[in-house]
C-alpha cells in the first residue's frame, strides 16, 4: 500500500520526463563506460565520430518533423491528431528513403577512403537510419501526448538491450568496432519493432495523411530542420575539428568530459519535453502571456536545479572522469574540461528556452538564423583557439564566446514578438520548485 502511494506521488509528467531522460543518460554513460574500457583510444574516437556524424544526419529528419509535430499536435482535436501523425509518417518515410538511397553510391567508394571513422559511417549509416525510424516517430508522438512513461519504457529497451549485448560480446571476447555496430543496429531494430507492435508509433495512421497537414508540417519544418541540423552541427563541430586537427585520441578525451556532463543535458531535455506541449497549447489558444510565463518558469526552475548539480560535478570532476573512462584517462585534460563545461552549463537553460520559444511562436526562421550565426562563430573561434593553444582547451574557450552570442541574439529577437524581460525568472523558478516540493510532500502515503 505504501509503495503504491509512493508511485502515485511520482506519477506526473515532470518526474516521468526526468526519469526517462535520466534513464537514457545513465544507460548511455554505462554504455560509454564499457566501451571506453574495452576499445582502444583510436577505435573509441572513431565510434564517437560515427555517433556525432549520424546524429547530424538524423537531425535532418528529427529537426524537420519533431518540433512541427509537437506544435501542431498539442491541443488539436482527435481527428486532426490522427491526420498529423499520418502526415508525419509520410514525410518521415520519404526523408528516410532519400538518405538510404544516398548511401548506395557512397558504399561503392568506401574502400578508397583511408579514414576508419568515415569508412564506418558510410558502411552503416543507411541501415541505422532505416532501423531507427519507427521508434523515433514513436518518441515524437509520445512527447506530444505527454506519455513520458511510455518513452521511458522504449528508452530502457533500446539502451538496456545494447548494454546487455556489450556484456555478451565481452564474455565472448568479440568486442571490436564491427561487432559493436552489429548489435547497435539489432537493438535499434528491436526497439522499432516493439514500438510498432504496441501501437505507440501509430504507423497505421499513415493512411490518414492529408495534403493540408503535410504542407503545414513541411513549411514549418523547412526552417526548424535548419535550426536542428545547425544545433547538432554546433555540438558536433568541436568533435569534428578536434578529430582532424589533433586526432581521434584527443577526441576520445574531449568526448569523455562531455559524456560526464550529460546529466546537465538530461535535465534540459526533461524540462523542454514537458514545456514544449504546454507552450504550444498556450500559443495555439492565443495566450501569449501564458507562453512567456511558462518559458520563464521552466527556465528559472531548471537554472536553480542546475546550481547544486554543477557544484557537485565541479568538485568531483576527477572522480567522475575516473569512473566513466577508467585509469587511462585519469591524468588527461578531461577533468579540467568538465569543470569548464559545468560553469558554462548555468547559461544553457536561458539559451535553449529562447530558441524553443521562437519555434513555438511560429518564428522558426529566426531561430534558424540564430543557430547558423552561432555555428559560424563556434567553428571560426574553434579553429583559431585550437591553433593558438595547440590543445583541446581551445574548443572550451570557443564555447564561451558562442554561448554569449546565442543568448544575446535570442533575447533581443524574442523581445520583438513577446512582451517580456528576464526580471523574475529565478523568482518564478523558486516558486515553482517550492510548489513542486510542497505538492509532493503533501501527498503522504496511507498506512
Amino acid at each position: 500500500m505504501i509503495f503504491q502511494k509512493l508511485l502515485d506521488k511520482l506519477r506526473n509528467k515532470h518526474f516521468l520526463s526526468l526519469a526517462g531522460n535520466g534513464t537514457m543518460s545513465a544507460l548511455s554513460m554505462v554504455t560509454y563506460a564499457i566501451l571506453y574500457r574495452l576499445l582502444p583510444e583510436a577505435d573509441m574516437g572513431n565510434w564517437v565520430f560515427f555517433q556525432f556524424i549520424f546524429a547530424l544526419l538524423d537531425a535532418a529528419r528529427t529537426g524537420f518533423l519533431q518540433t512541427a509535430l509537437v506544435k501542431f499536435y498539442a491541443g488539436s482535436t482527435r481527428p486532426e491528431k490522427t491526420a498529423i501523425a499520418g502526415s508525419t509518417w509520410y514525410l518521415a518515410a520519404i526523408l528516410t528513403g532519400v538518405f538510404a538511397l544516398l548511401n548506395l553510391p557512397l558504399l561503392l567508394a568506401r574502400n578508397s577512403i583511408a579514414d576508419t571513422g568515415i569508412q564506418l559511417f558510410i558502411h552503416w549509416y543507411g541501415l541505422n537510419f532505416l532501423f531507427s525510424l519507427p521508434f523515433n516517430v514513436a518518441f515524437w508522438l509520445l512527447q506530444a501526448e505527454e506519455r513520458f512513461d511510455r518513452i521511458l519504457v522504449l528508452r530502457i529497451i533500446n539502451q538496456g538491450s545494447f548494454i546487455a549485448s556489450l556484456i555478451v560480446l565481452f564474455f565472448l571476447h568479440q568486442v571490436n568496432l564491427q561487432t559493436v555496430m552489429y548489435f547497435y543496429l539489432a537493438c535499434a531494430l528491436c526497439t522499432s519493432t516493439i514500438s510498432i507492435f504496441l501501437g505507440w508509433a501509430q504507423l497505421s495512421n499513415i493512411r490518414h495523411k492529408t495534403l493540408h497537414h503535410v504542407k503545414n508540417l513541411f513549411h514549418f519544418g523547412k526552417f526548424s530542420v535548419g535550426t536542428y541540423i545547425c544545433s547538432n552541427l554546433l555540438r558536433s563541430s568541436d568533435s569534428i575539428i578536434i578529430k582532424f586537427m589533433i586526432g581521434p585520441a584527443a577526441l576520445a578525451v574531449y568526448n569523455l568530459a562531455q559524456r560526464v556532463g550529460e546529466v546537465i543535458e538530461l535535465l534540459i531535455r526533461s524540462f523542454l519535453g514537458t514545456a514544449m506541449p504546454a507552450m504550444a497549447t498556450a500559443f495555439n489558444q492565443q495566450e501569449e502571456g501564458k507562453v512567456v510565463h511558462i518559458m520563464k518558469k521552466y527556465a528559472g526552475t531548471l537554472t536553480l536545479f542546475l546550481i547544486p548539480v554543477t557544484i557537485g560535478m565541479f568538485v568531483f570532476a576527477d572522480v567522475l572522469v575516473l569512473f566513466l573512462g577508467g585509469g587511462k584517462y585519469a591524468n588527461t585534460e578531461a577533468a579540467t574540461l568538465l569543470r569548464i563545461f559545468m560553469v558554462l552549463a548555468l547559461t544553457f537553460p536561458i539559451d535553449r528556452f529562447f530558441g524553443i520559444t521562437l519555434d513555438i511562436i511560429h518564428k522558426p526562421e529566426l531561430n534558424m538564423i540564430k543557430v547558423i550565426f552561432t555555428l559560424i562563430i563556434n567553428v571560426v573561434t574553434d579553429i583559431i583557439a585550437i591553433k593558438i593553444t595547440g590543445n583541446i582547451y581551445g574548443a572550451a574557450v570557443a564555447s564561451f564566446i558562442t554561448l554569449i552570442f546565442g543568448i544575446c541574439f535570442g533575447y533581443f529577437t524574442l523581445r520583438k514578438y513577446l512582451p517580456f524581460n528576464l526580471n523574475g525568472v529565478l523568482k518564478l523558478g523558486y516558486e515553482e520548485t517550492k510548489n513542486m516540493i510542497t505538492t509532493t510532500l503533501r501527498k503522504r502515503p496511507v498506512l
